[in-house]
């Protein structure tokens, strides 16, 4: 058994590495730091958005933007959206799962805003549907997904691909380089 886990664990760091030996995804990252961060000082908002696991890093990321994440500071306006069961069952009883993130980003999103999908396929139809609404309204999408980006890669403004085709490693991985925004975008905000 011990074997096992020391396997898994070593697949982890497996991911991370190739992460940390590419320039391109860590230049995203720094990118990324920068948009949110210039978006929150502009008077916008980040949405996150994402399916079963991915729905948990969702909440997880907004909170650590609405909450705190190293510092005490101000709450910075971040939300996930699936959060608001009502609504959720509603729309997908009523319409389809599939609009549930489409409808709230059309009546909510703004101009500058920034939408975050998680996706590990990149593939989610609720994701991709909000996606194509944000583009429409002028509102900033990150895509992070999987190795291959999924139907995502093409309706992403900035595509967080992490190398990796398991399901486990993509969103470990995701919440590290989550994590790793939030942290860049609290210091550059309040000039930490």
């Amino acid at each position: 058994m011990n074997n096992k886990i020391a396997d898994i664990i070593k697949a982890s760091i497996s991911t991370k590495e190739t992460i940390l030996k590419d320039p391109v995804l860590l230049g995203t990252i720094d990118e990324l730091a920068n948009i949110i961060t210039s978006a929150l000082r502009n008077g916008n908002r980040v949405y996150f958005c994402g399916n079963g696991g991915s729905a948990a890093d969702a909440q997880h990321l907004a909170a650590e933007f609405s909450g705190r994440f190293y510092a005490d500071r101000e709450a910075l306006p971040a939300e996930a959206l699936h959060c608001n069961t009502s609504y959720l069952t509603a729309v997908a009883n009523d319409y389809s799962y599939d609009v549930v993130y489409a409808r709230l980003i059309r009546g909510i999103g703004l101009k500058g805003d920034v939408l975050v999908g998680l996706s590990t396929s990149g593939n989610s139809a609720n994701i991709l549907k909000a996606f194509e609404v944000a583009r429409e309204k002028g509102i900033i999408t990150v895509g992070f997904t999987g190795d291959t980006g999924g139907k995502m890669k093409t309706l992403s403004d900035y595509l967080v691909n992490v190398p990796s085709k398991d399901t486990p490693r993509i969103q470990e991985s995701h919440i590290m380089l989550g994590h790793i925004i939030c942290q860049l975008v609290e210091e550059q905000y309040f000039n930490k």
